[in-house]
C-alpha cells in the first residue's frame, strides 16, 4: 500500500493571487497552492462551532464591529478604505463594547515611562487599570539555571522578566482584558499561555527600530538587507 503523502502545509503568505481574486475573499476566486480555504475544511468546520459559543460569538462579534468602525465614510460607493483611529483608541472603544472595567497593563521596564502614558490615558477613559513591570517579583535568573554568559549583566545576581507571574497577578486582580507593551519575544508568549483574561497587544518590543518591527520588513531590500542574510 503506498504511503499517503502529507497535505501541503498551509501558505498563505505565499499565494500572489490578488486580493479581489483570492479564494478566501469571495466564492468565484482562485485558490493557490496550500491554501487552507480548500485544503482544510474539516478544520474550519471545527473553528466555525466554536462561534456557536455565546461568550465566543459576542467577543468576535464586537471584534468584528470595532474593525469596521475604524474606517470612517463607509457609505461612500465605490468604497475606498479610510482608516481613522489609532491602535490605542480601537483597545479604548473595543474594552468599552465589551463592558470591561478593570484593564491590565503588563509592561516591559524599559519603557516605564510610555506605561505612565497609557496608563493615564486609560484611566482617563473611565478604567481601573492594574498595571505590572516585567521585573516586578524581582527573581534572580538564577532560578533558570542560566550561565553567566547568558546574562546582560553578567557576574551580577540579575532580575529576570517574569512573565508567569504578571499573567497570574493579573489574574489574581481578576482584570478582564489585558494590554501588553513591549514584552521581550518568548516572555509575551509565556504570558499568552498563563493569563486568563483576553489580552492584546499595544506595542511589539523592537529594541533597534523604537518598537516599530515591521521598519526592518519594510527595509529588507533595502537598508536591512542582512536580516535575509544572517
Amino acid at each position: 500500500m503506498a504511503e499517503q503523502k502529507s497535505p501541503r502545509p498551509a501558505a498563505c503568505a505565499a499565494c500572489d493571487i490578488d486580493i479581489p481574486e483570492k479564494i478566501c475573499m469571495t466564492d468565484e476566486g482562485t485558490a493557490s497552492k496550500g491554501c487552507p480555504t480548500v485544503s482544510r475544511r474539516q478544520v474550519l468546520a471545527e473553528s466555525n462551532r466554536e462561534y456557536e459559543k455565546p461568550d465566543i460569538r459576542e467577543f468576535a462579534r464586537q471584534a468584528s464591529i470595532q474593525e469596521a468602525e475604524c474606517y470612517a465614510n463607509r457609505h461612500e460607493r465605490p468604497y475606498v478604505m479610510q482608516p481613522t483611529k489609532t491602535r490605542i483608541v480601537e483597545i479604548c472603544e473595543f474594552a468599552r463594547r465589551m463592558g470591561y472595567r478593570r484593564l491590565g497593563l503588563a509592561f516591559c521596564i524599559g519603557l516605564m515611562k510610555e506605561a505612565a502614558i497609557v496608563a493615564d490615558i486609560l484611566e482617563s477613559k473611565g478604567f481601573e487599570v492594574v498595571s505590572v513591570v516585567c521585573k516586578a517579583g524581582r527573581s534572580s535568573k538564577d532560578l533558570l539555571g542560566l550561565d553567566e554568559k547568558d546574562k546582560i549583566y553578567q557576574d551580577t545576581d540579575e532580575a529576570m522578566c517574569n512573565p508567569i507571574y504578571q499573567a497570574r497577578l493579573m489574574n489574581h486582580e481578576k482584570t478582564e482584558f489585558n494590554v501588553l507593551l513591549g514584552l521581550c519575544v518568548g516572555h509575551d508568549s509565556l504570558f499568552f499561555k498563563y493569563a486568563e483574561a483576553p489580552t492584546t497587544v499595544l506595542a511589539a518590543k523592537d529594541r533597534v527600530t523604537g518598537h516599530n518591527p515591521l521598519a526592518a520588513v519594510y527595509l529588507s531590500d533595502s537598508y536591512y538587507q542582512k536580516i535575509k542574510r544572517l
